[in-house]
């Protein structure tokens, strides 16, 4: 079916990201989760293929896409069947650097933002605490300021990257005095004195590492403030409709996972002599579950669509959060319950997603925090004002002078592109026949060899001398995989320009079957 939202190259960037993921995550997830601690390393590979920085700019390492890249980012990730996993880069990329990118110094985002995104950095962001969760204007941790210093003092709980992150962006009362007008942002480095943590046993998202942090005369540098002392409740107000946003994303992509590995369970059982998807009662439950799930997706992405164009959704993003996190509880209840005991047992995926997906109508502000801030604009007439709080995304009409086709392109969408061809050439080449020599195709930049002189073809990304070169781009050579662009038809237009062994060229063809 036909997507209003997302074009062709939002598609390769999916398919990339999906290659990406079952590469480098998905086969260690369940070690991440018995371990409880997920490497560093990763984030350095997810860095190098921009996908830390898909909506800034480019001037920061971002990628300058529109937020739909980011909606794709959350889907994926969410499919891992580890909220744990898919959390942690949430809370870089939507939950604090938004609070960098958007309100701090140039030196801050040289400091702390540039690295982030390469994955050299992990962030977090310290709001709650023992005594204050979604009422923030009420915070106990102090930050008083001693010359070019703060001192801060106070602790926070509930935070993700606490363990192993880099640097908190915590939120702080600057003047007790004071209500919201009284708190600020501070960047407080993990490892200065003073900081401490403690890591907490948690029902579900295993993977990840969640922690009580602990200030005692801390230390801080007065240029580490975000923005102005005593703008940060302002700043919250803006950046928490982020992530209620990509919360709702990931649960409803979590719902999809988990009805589509349901059906897939249900196709497979057997009770009675018939499969246990002919049974009317777990078929009408199935089919209703798909249905909210379906209406609760296209309101969601609706909502997407105002926050790309620049809206500041207050009310429509509290839906979309109660709507969808609630939805996740329930479609994992009754997915759980169409795989009877089996359901119960932890080498079941559905599981780990029961126990995950408890938290989402908790964090990130509770459902029912949610229902109260839509009451107050629906009953109240409560209004809230944008302030310039949000960020301002590439857009998908073209632009003068910008061809159509570069429109919400990343500027790293090359590399991505490229872990698609990889992938899909590897798995097609295997399956054809030994092309007896080796072919090496040059897209410039990048390279993908194919040795077939052995037994078979073995393709990869180096390299090296081949018998025959052929020069393409990456898109022209998808074209003729996907049999939208004739072979022939690129030779003699000089799409394809072939050096070396003609005899190997001419049996590339065999290698997209």
């Amino acid at each position: 079916m036909k997507s209003y939202y997302f074009t062709e190259e939002h598609d390769l960037f999916r398919q990339g990201l999906k290659d990406f993921l079952q590469r480098e995550v998905v086969p260690n997830i369940d070690q991440w989760e018995e371990e409880q601690r997920i490497p560093k390393d990763i984030w350095k590979k997810f860095g190098a293929m921009g996908y830390l920085g898909l909506n800034y700019s480019t001037e920061y390492g971002g990628e300058a896409a529109d937020f739909w890249y980011s909606v794709i980012f959350c889907e994926e990730v969410a499919k891992v069947w580890s909220g744990g996993f898919a959390v942690t880069p949430l809370v870089i990329q939507y939950m604090s650097t938004p609070y960098l990118y958007k309100h701090a110094s140039e030196l801050i985002k040289q400091k702390y933002l540039v690295p982030t995104i390469k994955g050299e950095l992990v962030s977090c962001i310290g709001i709650t605490e023992p005594g204050a969760g979604s009422d923030v204007q009420n915070i106990k941790t102090r930050a008083v300021r001693e010359g070019d210093y703060y001192v801060v003092n106070g602790s926070k709980t509930f935070i993700t990257n606490a363990v192993y992150g880099d640097y908190i962006v915590a939120v702080v009362k600057t003047d007790s005095s004071k209500g919201f007008e009284g708190v600020s942002l501070l960047i407080i480095d993990r490892n200065a004195v003073g900081v401490s943590a403690k890591k907490l046993k948690k029902l579900g998202w295993h993977a990840s590492d969640t922690a009580e942090l602990f200030f005692d005369n801390v230390k801080v540098p007065a240029e580490n403030l975000i923005g102005e002392e005593g703008q940060g409740f302002i700043y919250l107000m803006g950046g928490l409709q982020l992530e209620r946003l990509t919360g709702a994303i990931s649960a409803i992509a979590g719902c999809e996972n988990a009805m589509d590995y349901t059906l897939q369970y249900m196709s497979e059982r057997q009770a009675f002599g018939r499969s246990i998807n002919k049974f009317q009662v777990l078929r009408h439950r199935m089919a209703q579950l798909a249905s909210e799930i379906e209406c609760t997706k296209h309101f969601v992405y609706h909502c997407c669509r105002l926050h790309n164009d620049g809206e500041y959704v207050v009310k429509e993003s509290s839906m979309a959060k109660l709507l969808a996190t609630e939805l996740s509880d329930k479609v994992a209840y009754q997915c759980l319950q169409s795989f009877g005991g089996y359901g119960y047992m932890e080498e079941y995926k559905m599981a780990r997603m029961f126990r995950d997906s408890r938290i989402l109508t908790i964090g990130g502000g509770s459902s029912e925090i949610m229902r109260e801030i839509i009451a107050k604009m629906i009953i109240d007439d409560k209004q809230y004002e944008n302030k310039g709080l949000t960020i301002s995304y590439a857009k998908n009409e073209p632009q003068p002078n910008q061809p159509e086709q570069t429109i919400n392109k990343p500027k790293n969408s090359n590399n991505m592109a490229f872990e698609t061809l990889l992938a899909n050439l590897s798995a097609s080449a295997s399956k054809a026949a030994a092309l007896g020599k080796t072919l090496k195709f040059d897209f410039g930049d990048q390279k993908i060899f194919v040795d077939g002189s052995g037994a078979g073809n073995l393709v990869s990304a180096e390299d090296r001398e081949a018998d025959c070169t052929v020069s393409v781009s990456q898109e022209d050579l998808l074209g003729m995989m996907t049999g939208t662009v004739n072979p022939m038809t690129a030779f003699m237009s000089g799409k394809v320009k072939v050096k070396g062994d003609m005899s190997v060229a001419m049996k590339m063809q065999s290698l997209f079957k």
